[in-house]
């Protein structure tokens, strides 16, 4: 049925946006004895001259989300994987640049890192070239969004669990007839990081920062930032991070966090003749506070969402 003979309905198509989920590619580099890994789940999103498939069923202008994982396989090896944020870069701009109908491609990965398992229990030993173990820290994050003419790259981790035993306070807070929470002048501070960082970087003819680099410090920073402010509030802690971020790394113009309040209760334990001298706690799981901001450079504008999983 063609468009002047489709019958007219009070309806019309909104944004829409078709791809291929969670891609897991794993890609070797073997370098002699010693190899590398680098373990990636990607997702990309496609969009642009996309409304006869939904309208009429046409899929003239689809390319197959299976040539789309294909294509994430290939990069793998043609490309190789530097970074989550230059393998993403790769792959956007050859979707939008060979598919004409495709206008803008969005693609987003989450790396999981691995470390080399030692050859031997001795202190010095070698690690082995071949054999790895997954970290339990973070799973880090990019995404990469292109349509033709500029580039948003915002980067990020999630699942990173940090701790202080003390230097935390909470009190002087609203009370009101349901409050039952005492002040505390000496408590835990726990929260699992979930971040996102948007670069400045946003064309072809500036020079791209050095995704690894930029990673590694934004990361060593939010962690000094936690682990140095004295914290009177999860909100405080929060904005010290991302200013932190934003005042060390030029290439940064936004930072968003979301810190869950990992709750830690001491434990009564008079019931037993023991004292708690603030040693042994109950972690609670859930519910928990939930803190979440946005921190930005003087003069730019709010891009990341207020829900980081609309990324």
């Amino acid at each position: 049925m063609t468009t002047s003979s489709r019958p007219a309905r009070p309806v019309v198509l909104g944004r829409n946006q078709y791809g291929k989920a969670e891609n897991r590619v794993v890609r070797i580099v073997r370098d002699g004895a010693t190899h590398h890994i680098k373990d990636l789940n990607v997702s990309v999103a496609l969009s642009g001259d996309m409304d006869e498939v939904h309208l009429s069923g046409s899929n003239a202008n689809v390319l197959p989300t299976d040539t789309t994982k294909n294509t994430v396989f290939a990069f793998a090896k043609e490309h190789g994987i530097e970074s989550p944020e230059q393998f993403g870069i790769h792959l956007a701009r050859h979707f939008v640049t060979s598919q004409e109908p495709i206008r803008r491609a969005r693609v987003r990965i989450e790396e999981y890192a691995w470390e080399r398992i030692p050859a031997s229990d001795a202190p010095d030993a070698a690690e082995t070239g071949h054999s790895f173990v997954r970290k339990g820290q973070e799973t880090r994050l990019a995404q990469v969004t292109y349509d033709g003419e500029s580039w948003e790259v915002v980067s990020g981790l999630k699942d990173l669990t940090v701790l202080n035993s003390t230097d935390s306070e909470f009190w002087g807070y609203v009370k009101d007839k349901y409050t039952t929470l005492p002040e505390a002048y000496d408590r835990i501070l726990a929260t699992d990081v979930s971040g996102r960082w948007r670069f400045n970087w946003t064309d072809d003819a500036q020079q791209a920062p050095d995704w690894n680099t930029s990673y590694a410090q934004v990361k060593a920073h939010l962690l000094r930032a936690f682990a140095e402010t004295y914290s009177l509030s999860l909100q405080q802690t929060l904005y010290e991070m991302g200013a932190r971020i934003v005042e060390h790394r030029d290439e940064i113009d936004e930072v968003r966090f979301s810190l869950p309040n990992k709750h830690h209760f001491l434990v009564d334990l008079e019931p037993f003749g023991l004292k708690n001298d603030n040693e042994v706690y109950f972690a609670a799981d859930r519910p928990y506070g939930l803190i979440e901001a946005t921190v930005l450079r003087e003069g730019r504008e709010q891009r990341i969402p207020a829900d980081t999983t609309d990324l």
